[in-house]
């Protein structure tokens, strides 16, 4: 069975070793929101919110749309690019979009974002 995002965030929350107060902290989300959204009893909270619990946690914002039931865009184009100029063709999908957040995140960084 798959994860639901709750179970999921409630998951890599742990794994990074963060409680939901220190994640209110640095996110500025209310614990109690935030443990609604781990309980299921928030299924669909706003981008925004995933942006920052992705950006805190490092990984894939899209995945965290995509598992909400937001539409999410393709990056076809950047993909190709991406693969033609690097010689990875034998790469994963999941790893295709897990190094396209990381090169997204690093460009976020160098440009102040």
């Amino acid at each position: 069975m798959d994860e639901t995002l709750g179970e999921y965030l409630r998951r890599v929350r742990k794994e990074r070793r963060f409680t939901l107060r220190a994640v209110e902290e640095k996110t500025g989300i209310s614990n109690a929101y935030l443990s609604q959204i781990e309980t299921g009893k928030i299924v669909k909270p706003s981008p925004s919110v995933l942006h920052k619990m992705a950006e805190l946690y490092e990984i894939s914002y899209e995945h965290l749309m995509k598992t909400a039931g937001y539409p999410v865009a393709s990056s076809n184009h950047e993909t190709v690019v991406f693969r033609s100029s690097t010689g990875l063709e034998e790469i994963t999908k999941e790893e295709e979009k897990e190094l396209l957040a990381y090169l997204r995140f690093i460009r976020g960084r160098r440009s102040g974002k």
